[in-house]
């Protein structure tokens, strides 16, 4: 009768590791759906919602590092056509992205707002002071080059001689970046001008609501839902988030869009490498090389080449010639690594020692959640000049030369208080589901090979 009674004690022990090894793998497709429909709540970007308190206002400070090119040989280039060589100088460092979204307006399933620009200058993270000098392009010189008409050059020339003004100038770190009265058009002038106190928008993104997929994708941008600037409708597509966030489980097998109003348009990014970050792993994305190639690399970029004659007939790659949204101002934009990428491309300026690693633009996004928890937006600002026979500072000059200005590096990272908040609402309690899964099957499956072990063992 004992034997017979451990037996089925052994037999029942048996069946309820069995269960129990069943119901951990039950709970596996069971707690995925749980961990989904969690994350979809939490990342719709309505009030009361995580992704909501995220969006509103960036947890992490946003710093713009700046250098700036200073010109070693301007009389030699202006006098004898020499090449120009620059020296970099910086970083000079801002506080930038500081103030929380504004004129947030919901309708429907989608919500719209104004992005704030301020900058705070920040000495101890910087060489030196704004009132540094630089040596560097004038800014009036090179616009109007391009601006004025041909056959006014000879009035742009007398005004440019009346104002003692020359092919470079020598201002301060603070003019250069953010204005100064300009001589020759008695006005206001700067790389970044105007900036402090304006905004970029109206943005209007998707909120999610309806279509999880479609959360911070942007359905319009100062209104329209398309650009303007290119005249082409691949080039003027609005495609992508703005990069703070995207659709939830990232899939790392395909690209990612996103649209940046500095290079009036949008981009691609594909995954690099995983990266842990605070405990935290996270997505790597990069821009591809195909981004500002030559059209004959990536026909896709042929729509954004506008112009022939500065370009080579849109055989020169690295950089974006911007005017088309900037008022037709010969301003260029480059990713700094792959501005002389091209033999003719290096001998326009000397000096220049571009390096993927500290130049290349990446986003590090949390896969489960989208989240993009660190980045780093380089940028390089150029402008255009050219051979003139009318023009007395430019006679020298040689060939059309995409001139270095600037180039920045915009980062933003998770601080370590933050990235274990996020640890804790989040991954802690997914942590705690899989460890209950994986213990009901361990500990299921020890049950039931014990008891029928056991079992074998009484009944021989």
């Amino acid at each position: 009768m004992g034997c017979c009674n451990r037996r089925c004690g052994l037999l029942a022990g048996a069946v309820f590791g069995a269960a129990l090894a069943i119901l951990g793998g039950i709970l596996i497709p069971v707690g995925d759906q749980i961990i989904q429909s969690t994350v979809e709540k939490e990342a719709v970007i309505v009030p009361g919602t995580t992704a909501y308190e995220n969006w509103i206002s960036s947890a992490a400070f946003v710093y713009r590092q700046m250098w700036l090119f200073d010109v070693q040989n301007a009389l030699d280039v202006v006098e004898l056509g020499a090449t120009p060589i620059v020296k970099e100088r910086g970083p000079y460092t801002y506080k930038v992205r500081y103030l929380a979204k504004s004129n947030i307006t919901a309708h429907n399933d989608a919500v719209s707002f104004l992005l704030p620009n301020g900058a705070i200058f920040e000495p101890d993270m910087s060489v030196g002071s704004e009132d540094d000098l630089v040596t560097t392009l004038n800014l009036a010189v090179a616009g109007a080059y391009s601006l004025v008409p041909k056959n006014l050059h000879f009035f742009l020339d007398h005004i440019i001689k009346s104002t003692k003004s020359s092919l470079f100038q020598r201002r301060s770190v603070r003019e250069i970046l953010w204005g100064y009265q300009d001589p020759i058009l008695k006005d206001i002038l700067g790389v970044f001008y105007p900036y402090n106190g304006t905004f970029d928008g109206y943005y209007t993104v998707n909120t999610g609501q309806d279509d999880i997929s479609r959360v911070a994708m942007i359905e319009r941008w100062q209104g329209e839902s398309k650009l303007s600037f290119w005249n082409d409708t691949y080039c003027d597509t609005l495609n992508g988030t703005d990069a703070s966030s995207f659709p939830p489980f990232v899939d790392k097998n395909k690209p990612i869009y996103f649209f940046s109003s500095d290079i009036c348009r949008s981009v691609s990014s594909t995954f690099r490498e995983t990266q842990d970050l605070w405990g935290i792993e996270v997505y790597r994305y990069v821009l591809p090389p195909s981004t500002f190639a030559s059209p004959s690399i990536n026909p896709d970029n042929k729509c954004f080449c506008t112009e022939k004659l500065v370009s080579r007939n849109c055989s020169m790659a690295g950089v974006l010639d911007v005017g088309p949204c900037r008022g037709g101002a010969p301003v260029y934009i480059s990713l700094p690594h792959f501005l002389h990428g091209s033999d003719y491309l290096r001998q326009d300026v000397l000096g220049l020692n571009p390096s993927e690693e500290n130049h290349f633009t990446y986003l590090d996004i949390e896969p489960i959640t989208g989240f993009t928890l660190s980045f780093a937006k380089r940028l390089q600002v150029n402008m255009m000049y050219g051979p003139s026979k009318v023009i007395s500072v430019l006679k020298h000059v040689k060939e059309y030369t995409v001139f270095p200005i600037v180039w920045l590096n915009e980062t933003a990272t998770l601080d370590e208080a933050t990235a274990d908040r996020i640890k804790a609402e989040l991954f802690s309690r997914i942590n705690l589901l899989e460890n209950v899964q994986m213990s009901l099957i361990g500990i299921g499956a020890a049950t039931f090979a014990l008891c029928l072990v056991s079992y074998c063992c009484v009944r021989c």
